[in-house]
């Protein structure tokens, strides 16, 4: 695989994961570096570059509970998505969950995966055990064939691997149709038990940029004002995951910080047809 890809467009078909397999990359080569070498270098020097900013606009001892970044290309969003992964890097995540969107299953409800790990070609990470339960009972349905070729999660994967504890584990989490605040009270019940909320998605697609920065201005002031439905199914490809975490935080009382935004037109798209990103943080 070769293309690289600013929103969410497979570049083929991927076989399902076995239950308790490790899952491999479904779009190494694709989204990110194949070459693990080449990859903790793409990362790193993003982070570097993301640390001078983040570092004179964030208090210090502000413990961050969840921030949201985008999941295109690296060469589109990366640098968007560092922003928010250098803040957090000093906290060195151990749990994390991670939530995006179902771009390639119709998806009712939420879907977690049935692997006992994730491996990118950094390494593999355990998939926490005790997380998963915790959705499950919730009502989360295991699911592999959601999780199989889904790139959302998978591309946050490689920073969390840089900025995050030698003991890492994640929890990937695919959110399909659902309630706010059904999310809300699931990433709740996470939040609880976990060290950070990744929630991953992109924001607007296709639209020419002047219109694009008007439509994800708005939605970005919608999360930090608190109001998930103000935000619309056009506005974000992760919209369910994006409307539960906004409702969390509204009702957990967490502030919420723009870091970032952007458009891949300021990475060389078309501008004629953008896809929109930004990184915010919660807590």
């Amino acid at each position: 695989m070769s293309m690289v890809h600013r929103d969410g467009c497979p570049v083929t078909d991927l076989p399902s994961v076995p239950l308790g397999r490790s899952r491999p990359p479904a779009v190494a080569g694709a989204f990110y570096p194949a070459e693990p070498d080449r990859l903790a270098h793409d990362v790193d020097r993003r982070l570097a570059r993301a640390a001078a900013p983040v570092a004179a606009r964030h208090r210090r001892g502000r413990h961050v509970r969840a921030i949201v970044v985008p999941h295109a290309g690296y060469i589109y969003s990366g640098d968007v998505a560092a922003r928010a992964y250098a803040l957090i890097r000093i906290q060195r995540p151990t749990r994390v969950v991670v939530a995006g969107p179902a771009h390639f299953v119709g998806l009712l409800g939420v879907a977690v995966p049935g692997d006992r790990a994730w491996t990118t070609p950094l390494g593999a990470v355990p998939v926490a055990e005790d997380l998963r339960t915790v959705a499950v009972e919730a009502g989360a349905l295991v699911d592999d064939r959601v999780h199989a070729r889904e790139h959302a999660v998978e591309v946050q994967v490689p920073f969390l691997q840089r900025v995050g504890a030698a003991e890492l584990e994640i929890l990937p989490v695919a959110v399909g149709e659902t309630e706010p605040g059904e999310v809300a009270r699931l990433l709740a019940r996470l939040a609880a038990v976990a060290d950070l909320i990744v929630i991953s998605t992109d924001l607007s697609h296709y639209l020419a940029e002047p219109v694009a920065r008007r439509r994800d201005e708005r939605t970005v002031r919608s999360v930090l004002r608190g109001d998930p439905g103000a935000i619309g199914e056009g506005d974000a490809c992760g919209v369910f995951a994006l409307r539960g975490l906004t409702a969390w935080a509204r009702d957990a009382g967490l502030e919420v910080r723009l870091l970032d935004r952007r458009t891949s037109a300021d990475a060389g798209g078309d501008p004629d047809r953008v896809v929109g990103y930004a990184a915010l943080a919660i807590g």
